[in-house]
């Protein structure tokens, strides 16, 4: 059964107008009504403080402020709105070191472009049926970095699922039909 998305209220990030407008497109097809977008991380976050989103899907390279930057303020920011906000990054720089990059400043998901419907689809929904926990430590702040579990480790740094250093994000169900 497919994922209904139509209470989703969602932010696309990008300076690239028609990208922007592809990107639109295609989450109207998934029957997402509600769209923002901010063509700099400056004017998403303003667009954040001022309405209620439920994600953020934003590109890797703006100017002043790109994606991770962005990140990395709804993150850690004194005046962030929802430090927990589910954050997808869109781009075209897919290189290991961009998407490490995107990952420690704390994004949920990356996507590369071009994207086709059925990878956003997918991201989003794995945004939204398998969130993961939030992590905090002296450096970093977002979703658990870890994609699956090490078995074989065996070293003193090992976590539960869940420990001190953990922190879940407030359960809220968004765009289902539940």
């Amino acid at each position: 059964m497919a994922l209904s998305l139509a209470r989703l209220k969602v932010l696309v990030v990008d300076d690239n107008l028609h990208m922007s407008n592809i990107v639109k497109t295609i989450l109207r097809g998934f029957d997402v009504k509600d769209l923002y977008d901010a063509d700099t991380g400056e004017d998403a976050f303003n667009v954040l403080r001022e309405t209620s989103i439920d994600l953020v899907i934003t590109d890797f390279a703006m100017d002043p402020l790109d994606g991770c930057g962005l990140t990395r303020r709804i993150r850690t920011a004194h005046d962030t709105p929802n430090q927990f906000m589910p954050i997808l990054m869109l781009t075209a720089y897919a290189e290991r070191s961009k998407v490490e990059q995107a990952r420690d400043a704390g994004v949920n998901e990356f996507c590369a472009k071009p994207v086709t419907a059925t990878q956003l689809y997918r991201k989003v929904c794995s945004i939204i049926n398998a969130p993961r926990s939030f992590i905090r430590t002296s450096v970093y702040f977002g979703p658990d970095r870890r994609r699956r579990p090490d078995d074989d480790y065996d070293g003193t740094d090992r976590r539960d699922a869940l420990d001190e250093d953990s922190v879940s994000a407030p359960a809220k169900k968004t765009g289902t039909n539940g």
